[in-house]
């Protein structure tokens, strides 16, 4: 049976969802088949339990690995009977069937925000003990002194083990932020002398979305961008005259207005699309007053959503005022903060001891991603995204930000960024901005990149007016050392991106070619394919130079490198002048490092299949088990990665650029923001690399 885990709150509105999902988050990375089950849910249906759906979702688990048990009428009804052992063997049933294809399964208890409260408690408990599960308690500390919080944990630690509960971990959580440490200083350490994690209120995810607050007031939307993801700050009534309620508008307002105050909503309107005035989140137009027809032909370009509601302004502000935010509504903005605030409280690597899970075998695509954002947060590195007027970017930064994976720079000018962020409702707090039209920078850039180029005529004149290219002033940035990598072409070219790298960065000691590797993302495994991106037809020289950087970048990621030199022909069985080229470019890969497992020329097939392997190159230790692919030239690394990804569904990640001395990273113009995540965490990880490999970096003036 699998290993079951049992978040249990043991006090009302303790956050438990939270803890559930950054355990998943931690369990997901180190167990191949993680399972989640909520015994009781809300709602009619168990499938279509927000909870359910979330974990679902994210960590891709199909119908047999994620389940709701009984709906919270049927348990009610139960107890009521006195049937309790029909609760509990439902939900054991549920679970072992469950366990058949999970290998841990985070079950998440009830809330306790009920009037019975100490009847859920129990409930929990047992269903705990008949799932063979240990406790991971969770107390909730908001309202709560220091005092309150110690002692609480005190007595959920002695209630469970009155139940005979097995206690794994407890965690206090909804802290206040400057109590973190007197809470940690203040919690007596149980038997385990293990720690208790506290974790802070956070506002990110206290605050309801736009959507959330229309959904739980059953509003429609009349006007506006149907952008349901922005953060309801604060609620402003409009109950003053224009000039005055615009001193009190604040960036993520939500707006309650009568229907006939058109002032209010044109002054909304202007504010929005003015760079010194606050944006608002969303316009809630109230008591069914429709405005003129103009003003709705106005309010239909408003870049946040407008709303009608059918009650009058002081019933629909308290309404709106009681509308709560929960992670389970499944916003990646939400989810990012959550599982950056686990990452930074709780120390995984401790966690895990306790739980004695068998060694993971497998490498999906979803544990790849989530291990690329724990490894680039484990040696935090400076990254500079140069496109910082493109929407993508700033949604991609913002992501970034909250679930603490790097520092960040964003290039532009300070007042199109803001006011883009505004009116997307992204929020760029702890990203730093740089305007290189205005930096202080810009005079030592130009300085030094007239120097590095003199040999070229670039005199100071042309290098200041070369700076002011955010492509050219951001690879400045890294070539200096106030950044550790570069991540742009969502809105440039290839050629854009890599050129400045090409002229003064240059390529790593050893390496002749810049050139690239896509990370395949197979149902089991990671293969690496290259060059996919860079190079149309590259030489001996160069193929040997691609595959040995490929075979670095692979064991950078974890892959263990095994390299095909891809041809038409297998080992003799064929001639002509590509197949040679690629049988020297093998014989120089072998010459140069012997220790690496190579073999070429070698056709597709026989580097992935064993049996076609053992009858075309028996006893070769790759073919059949190949992991890195060299392609002998772009047409076919190109046109073979896109068939891969599109026929079997692997996710490609990249291009990732090797062999340059620190790493910049190209993007695709039709990425997406998950793609400029990824990519700015792989760039982050080469940093790592980098940083600990080249010269500190230079003192440079403050920005």
């Amino acid at each position: 049976m699998a290993k079951g885990i049992y978040v249990s709150a043991t006090t009302p509105g303790s956050g438990k969802s939270l803890v559930a999902l950054g355990l998943a988050d931690t369990l997901h990375r180190h167990a191949d088949r993680i399972g989640f089950f909520k015994p009781v849910v809300h709602g009619d249906e168990p499938s279509a339990d927000p909870m359910v759906a979330l974990m679902r979702a994210r960590f891709d688990l199909d119908d047999q690995r994620c389940r709701g048990g009984l709906t919270s009428t049927e348990v009610r009804k139960l107890l009521a009977e006195g049937n309790r052992a029909e609760i509990d063997t439902r939900c054991v049933e549920i679970f072992a069937e469950m366990s058949r294809h999970c290998d841990v399964v985070i079950v998440e208890g009830t809330d306790l925000t009920g009037q019975d409260a100490a009847v859920e408690f129990d409930l929990n408990a047992r269903l705990a003990n008949n799932l063979a599960a240990p406790v991971v308690a969770v107390v909730g500390a908001k309202g709560r002194t220091v005092a309150e919080a110690a002692d609480a944990v005190e007595v959920a630690r002695k209630e469970l083990v009155a139940e005979r509960c097995s206690l794994l971990a407890i965690m206090v959580n909804r802290a206040d932020a400057g109590d973190l440490e007197a809470i940690t200083a203040a919690v007596r350490p149980g038997a385990s002398g293990r720690p208790v994690y506290v974790l802070p209120e956070l506002e990110d995810i206290a605050r309801p979305t736009i959507g959330e607050v229309a959904s739980a007031l059953g509003i429609r939307q009349v006007a506006g961008r149907q952008d349901m993801e922005r953060d309801v700050h604060s609620n402003k009534v409009a109950a003053m005259n224009v000039a005055n309620f615009l001193h009190v508008l604040d960036d993520g307002a939500l707006v309650i207005v009568p229907g006939d105050r058109a002032d209010v909503m044109v002054a909304c309107l202007a504010s929005s699309f003015s760079p010194e005035f606050p944006v608002p989140s969303g316009l809630i137009l109230t008591g069914n007053l429709a405005p003129d027809p103009t003003i709705y032909s106005l309010l239909a370009q408003a870049p946040f959503p407008v709303f009608t509601a059918p009650h009058d302004t002081y019933t629909t502000a308290k309404q709106v005022s009681e509308v709560r935010s929960e992670i389970w509504s499944g916003h990646r903005r939400k989810v990012a903060s959550a599982l950056g605030l686990w990452a930074r409280r709780v120390d995984e690597t401790e966690l895990v001891e306790r739980l004695h899970l068998p060694r993971a075998e497998r490498m999906t695509p979803l544990r790849f991603l989530h291990d690329l954002v724990e490894r680039a947060r484990s040696q935090r590195r400076h990254i500079v995204l140069p496109e910082g007027t493109d929407v993508r970017i700033l949604r991609a930064a913002e992501i970034l930000q909250r679930r603490d994976v790097c520092d960040l720079t964003v290039l532009g000018r300070e007042a199109d960024i803001r006011e883009l962020a505004a009116s997307q409702g992204i929020d760029l707090t702890g990203i730093n901005i740089v305007d290189p039209l205005t930096s202080r920078w810009r005079q030592e850039f130009a300085r030094k990149y007239a120097e590095l180029r003199a040999h070229k005529g670039v005199d100071f004149p042309k290098a200041l007016e070369v700076m002011h290219d955010e492509s050219y002033f951001g690879t400045m940035m890294v070539q200096l050392g106030v950044v550790d990598g570069m991540v742009s072409g969502a809105a440039h070219t290839t050629a854009h991106t890599i050129r400045p790298a090409l002229e003064f960065v240059k390529t790593r000691d050893g390496v002749k070619i810049v050139s690239s590797v896509f990370l395949m993302l197979m149902p089991d495994r990671v293969l690496v394919y290259g060059d996919c991106a860079v190079n149309p037809n590259p030489n001996v020289e160069q193929l040997a130079d691609i595959a040995l950087a490929s075979a670095e970048t692979a064991a950078q990621f974890g892959v263990e490198p095994r390299v095909a030199m891809l041809s038409y022909s297998t080992g003799g069985s064929g001639s002509g002048e590509a197949v040679e080229a690629v049988r020297q470019a093998t014989e120089l890969v072998k010459d140069r490092r012997p220790d690496l497992a190579v073999e070429g020329p070698i056709q597709y097939d026989a580097a992935v299949d064993a049996a076609i392997a053992e009858s075309k190159m028996p006893g070769s230790t790759v073919a059949g088990q190949a992991t890195v692919f060299i392609f002998p030239d772009l047409n076919t690394g190109n046109n073979t990665y896109k068939a891969v990804q599109q026929s079997s569904g692997a996710v490609a990640v990249g291009p990732v650029l090797q062999g340059l001395r620190k790493p910049v990273n190209d993007l695709s113009r039709g990425c997406t923001v998950e793609d400029i995540v990824n990519t700015v965490a792989i760039t982050a990880i080469q940093a790592q690399v980098t940083v600990t490999q080249l010269p500190a970096a230079q003192s440079l003036p403050q920005n």
